[in-house]
């Protein structure tokens, strides 16, 4: 299913569309479990909200979903990841995004790196969605920027060298301006400390002519795959009647470990705890919690 130039396309862009390559079968689990979720938030749940527009985000939707579950580790999913790469792939976690029908609110251009306690070079990326999705809508990617060899601060999280109180005084500053965080019990992204040392994202969305941007018009049934370091975004402003729902699963090859980041955003998965990983140990020191999809 996945051809020598669908490799080359990946490997020099870092991203690729394949078309087509889900059955009605696995679009229907998809959605059902996309909207099962959506329905019942846990406290992984946020919803961020800017002025009118709101996205809905919840952190491992699948540990709750059978059929978010089934639909990893069933379908031809992990399976194309692995044969784009060459080499067996294991599940790390996963992420619910849906934005409400009408105006949509901007995902902002980043790095998905940073926000995770792992690294390498075969952290792979599915999207997926149960709605037709046009370029306007959909991904877009910096082409080639997962080869910059950099990783970059996330866009969220306190400046350590800030005051609480500071810190505090600025969500509510932007709360008045209508931009904040409902955060789940369990999880916030406000919640996490900013790694300063880190390099902020190019300001690409002001700059968009210096860049190689690349996007696609997206169909149910079709897979986008992108690498873990690649700088990307969905942030044209748009319209849709009906809600834009995705699913992004994280899936790492053979040479991804585990690092302990000083910005850690997104938790690690709670079946990890009892093991107090140390960094640079290999995922698959860790079977039973990153098993082998694909």
């Amino acid at each position: 299913m996945v051809s020598e130039e669908d490799r080359k396309t990946f490997h020099r862009d870092g991203g690729v569309l394949l078309k087509n390559v889900l059955e009605e079968k696995w679009i229907k689990i998809l959605a059902a479990g996309l909207d099962e979720c959506f329905n019942e938030p846990d406290g992984m749940s946020s919803e961020l909200v800017m002025n009118d527009m709101q996205i809905r985000v919840d952190q491992y939707p699948a540990a709750r979903s059978k059929g978010l579950r089934d639909f990893i580790y069933n379908s031809i999913v992990g399976d194309l990841v692995a044969e784009m790469i060459n080499t067996p792939v294991r599940f790390y976690m996963d992420q619910m995004f849906v934005k409400p029908a009408g105006e949509l609110m901007a995902t902002a251009w980043h790095q998905d790196t940073c926000y995770y306690n792992v690294e390498g070079n075969d952290l792979i990326r599915a999207w997926v969605s149960p709605d037709s999705v046009p370029r306007e809508a959909s991904l877009e990617i910096v082409r080639g920027s997962h080869k910059w060899n950099v990783t970059y601060r996330p866009l969220v999280g306190r400046d350590p060298s800030i005051s609480e109180e500071t810190y505090k005084n600025n969500l509510k500053k932007a709360r008045e301006n209508g931009f904040y965080e409902r955060a789940g019990d369990s999880f916030a992204y406000n919640d996490a400390l900013l790694d300063t040392a880190l390099p902020e994202v190019p300001d690409i969305g002001n700059n968009r002519e210096s860049f190689d941007i690349i996007g696609w018009d997206y169909e149910p049934g079709d897979l986008i795959l992108f690498h873990g370091n690649i700088i990307h975004a969905a942030c044209n402003e748009t319209t849709l009647t009906y809600p834009r729902r995705a699913h992004a699963i994280m899936f790492a090859g053979p040479n991804v470990r585990y690092k302990k980041r000083l910005g850690q955003v997104i938790p690690d998965p709670k079946a990890l705890d009892p093991y107090k990983p140390e960094t640079g140990q290999f995922l698959s020191e860790f079977e039973d919690v990153f098993p082998i999809v694909g």
